[in-house]
């Protein structure tokens, strides 16, 4: 006898935008911040954040149902997860990320009416972008941009390179992580004038101006500086289309010294293009961002390393399920 089927699926899938709207108010009104600092029953927390106790219980029983808090006991406790990193003032915290989109959900709602009457440019939101709203955008990025470049220097061992060219590099978070790690490595960010003045911020804060320097200059566009011996793209490859990709890919080639390696790491998705739904939710994002970018399958991204004439070409998980990282080396 066949399974039955139902709309279960469907009706979840309908309703998904409010989870995300429980997460977002949550954080809004430090819920798990005041469950850490030990405010455990939903009376200590109508007092510590002043709103009724109706919407404290509404939202107290999203938030377990959710599996955001948990009971222990009679007592309210975040999960490991929220604990570690959606607490206020903890070394982790990560909710500037958690609501980095937050200002694109009326756009997801528009996505039919973007579509009959399409308005893109290959730079989308980057096109308008100021020296505040850049640092507005690495202040919610640059805490995950770290983590992923701490995971990269644990993966990729740079320790015979020169000097790394860094390809939209936001908050300079994979130089300035490499050039901690490696000895003997300088680095040169390569982004938006407005962005590089972040950027500068940044490089300064870490104390590596001998070792990392910044260029203003649309990276899809123009030669890229050289000699290099490695070229780094992260967490941008979506936000362009396969031409700006390709293209990128044969400057950083010919940028490379001989014997050189580039990492372009980012949200790609599998051959079959069933997944992961991250990726394919990111290419989507360039709709509502209005730029003519779209997700690339890993088979691709090795088309474009291959057609510029990289050699040792591969595609491995770089975080599984969420990125991966395509690299080639100039024979």
């Amino acid at each position: 006898m066949a399974d039955r089927i139902d709309t279960t699926r469907l009706q979840e899938m309908a309703r998904a935008y409010t989870a995300s709207a429980v997460l977002y108010t949550a954080l809004d009104v430090g819920l798990f911040s005041q469950v850490s600092a030990g405010c455990r029953t939903e009376e200590a927390l109508v007092a510590a954040t002043g709103l009724r106790s109706v919407d404290v219980d509404r939202l107290v029983s999203c938030a377990l149902s959710l599996r955001l808090l948990d009971w222990e006991g009679d007592e309210l406790h975040n999960a490991p997860d929220v604990e570690a990193y959606l607490v206020q003032g903890k070394d982790r915290y990560a909710g500037p990320w958690m609501m980095f989109t937050r200002p694109d959900v009326s756009g997801w709602f528009q996505m039919t009416e973007k579509m009959r009457a399409p308005a893109s440019t290959k730079l989308g939101m980057y096109d308008e972008l100021t020296v505040e709203s850049a640092r507005k955008y690495h202040q919610a990025t640059s805490s995950i941009g770290f983590g992923a470049a701490r995971r990269f220097v644990r993966s990729v061992d740079l320790s015979s390179r020169k000097h790394l060219l860094d390809l939209g590099g936001g908050s300079g978070a994979y130089s300035i992580t490499c050039v901690e790690q490696f000895d003997g490595l300088s680095a040169t960010v390569l982004d938006l004038p407005p962005v590089v003045v972040a950027t500068q911020e940044y490089i300064k804060d870490a104390g590596v101006e001998d070792r990392v320097r910044t260029v203003g200059a649309d990276f899809t566009e123009g030669e890229f500086p050289s000699p290099v011996d490695v070229v780094v793209m992260a967490s941008n490859l979506p936000i362009y289309n396969a031409e700006v990709i390709a293209g990128v890919v044969a400057r950083a080639f010919r940028a490379l010294e001989p014997g050189g390696e580039m990492h372009l790491i980012g949200e790609m998705l599998d051959n079959d293009r069933r997944g992961p739904v991250d990726a394919a939710m990111w290419g989507m994002n360039e709709l509502v961002c209005g730029s003519e970018g779209r997700a690339h399958t890993r088979g691709e991204c090795e088309g474009y390393f291959s057609s510029a004439g990289f050699v040792d070409v591969e595609v491995t998980d770089f975080v599984a399920g969420t990125l991966a990282r395509c690299v080639g080396k100039k024979p």
